[in-house]
């Protein structure tokens, strides 16, 4: 029983931390090494000063779609979380973790959501970059499509688990 505690508080700070990384970090859509797009900014690379430079995305409603679903997801796996720790040391001997099980299948269902309606509509979320088919998705997407089968498997995981002593 401890190990499977161990694995599934593991498999969800994993989960988490790559919710962040997706939700926050520069590559959902990638050209080359010098331009990227996420679900905030476009950004470059400045030749001359060697940084990066970058600027507000024109937001469409598909894109807001994607950022407030993105951003739902994170809250969602933080409150299953930060529920779980609270039932495990208060939950009756036999209870069982409903309530963290359905917030991580919620969690991995919006980001299904926004992955989904990424994929569909890059075209209109990426409306004022560069030709598109130069580009390629970029790791913060692919770990968004990673993110949602752990989530799901995760969530039915608690909703199997049961507390012993």
């Amino acid at each position: 029983m401890a190990y499977l505690l161990i694995f599934v508080t593991t498999l969800h700070l994993i989960t988490l931390a790559m919710l962040f990384i997706a939700t926050m970090e520069k590559t959902w859509w990638a050209w080359d090494s010098t331009e990227t797009s996420d679900l905030w900014y476009n950004c470059r690379l400045d030749n001359s000063t060697g940084t990066q430079v970058c600027e507000t995305i024109k937001e469409t409603e598909w894109l807001q779609a994607v950022q407030v679903l993105m951003v739902i997801s994170v809250v969602f796996s933080s409150v299953s979380f930060l529920v779980f720790l609270g039932q495990l040391f208060t939950m009756l001997k036999g209870g069982l973790f409903y309530f963290t099980g359905l917030c991580q299948v919620f969690a991995g269902l919006t980001v299904f959501s926004a992955a989904l309606i990424y994929t569909l509509h890059k075209k209109e979320i990426l409306l004022d970059s560069k030709n598109l088919t130069s580009g390629n998705f970029g790791y913060c997407f692919i770990l968004a499509w990673v993110c949602v089968p752990l989530l799901l498997c995760s969530g039915i995981m608690y909703v199997h688990l049961r507390k012993k002593e």
